[in-house]
């Protein structure tokens, strides 16, 4: 097992502020800078672990969406006929139904 000198007349140059403090008065920060005891900072909250926020995704007293008629109206004209007559579609989702007059 390795040992270390207790640091007893070592210095230390910090690495925020490049001054020498003593070995045995240094910090380590949360970000890893080696810094004098004035001038440490602790870890700011919104830095630390985040709460992992689920949101809901069912709602209650859900409805069903709402089956509205879907009235498209479309002009052909024909050869035969001199004058137009509108061609009247009415439709839903998944079904067409053409009604010509």
């Amino acid at each position: 097992m390795a040992k270390f000198a207790s640091g007893k007349y070592a210095y230390a140059i910090s690495d925020r502020s490049g001054q020498r403090y003593r070995y045995q008065d240094m910090r380590k920060e949360w970000n890893g800078l080696l810094v004098g005891k004035d001038e440490w900072e602790p870890k700011h909250p919104q830095l630390g672990p985040f709460r992992k926020v689920v949101d809901p995704e069912a709602l209650r007293n859900a409805r069903p969406d709402r089956v509205e008629p879907l009235d498209v109206y479309v002009c052909v004209p024909t050869v035969e006929q001199p004058a137009p007559r509108p061609t009247v579609v009415y439709a839903k989702v998944g079904s067409v139904t053409v009604t010509t007059t």
